[in-house]
């Protein structure tokens, strides 16, 4: 059985979020708090229709959230169940991004990750994406990027 990707639906956000809890919990102590993924409200971000869902065997096994900006397409998190890691799931859920990017119209997806989530970097970087720059924000150290997919 393949992989299916959805819009999640409103009763799946405990799923999200448990899903996205254990993604991110392998960071905590790296980065000494909770990372902001964590903290989102899913049941909202679902409702607003930003949120999608990569299932495999009738489960979720990835998240994706997209927020369309002014002139760009935001990655805004990307999160794979680490029983699913290894199947390219990470990989599908960005190049889903930039084909919404694409359809919407918009020739560049943007997304930030923490300074301490080096693997994430570099797999953005073998991705196609660049660092534009990085800043604190929120308590936060970021690192910003971005990939034109016109």
């Amino acid at each position: 059985m393949g992989f299916e990707l959805r819009f999640a639906a409103a009763g799946e956000a405990s799923e999200v979020a448990a899903l996205v809890d254990r993604a991110y919990a392998g960071y905590i102590e790296r980065m000494g708090r909770m990372p902001g993924p964590m903290l989102d409200d899913y049941a909202a971000l679902i409702a607003d229709g930003l949120v999608r869902v990569i299932c495999r065997d009738g489960r979720i096994r990835g998240v994706l959230v997209l927020i369309e900006k002014d002139d760009h397409l935001l990655l805004d998190n990307v999160a794979v169940d680490p029983d699913a890691q290894g199947f390219g799931i990470g990989r599908r859920l960005v190049a889903a991004a930039e084909a919404t990017a694409r359809r919407l119209g918009y020739a560049t997806v943007r997304l930030y990750t923490h300074e301490t989530m080096v693997e994430n970097v570099a797999l953005y970087e073998h991705l196609g994406f660049s660092i534009t720059h990085r800043m604190k924000e929120r308590g936060y150290d970021r690192i910003y990027m971005a990939k034109a997919v016109d």
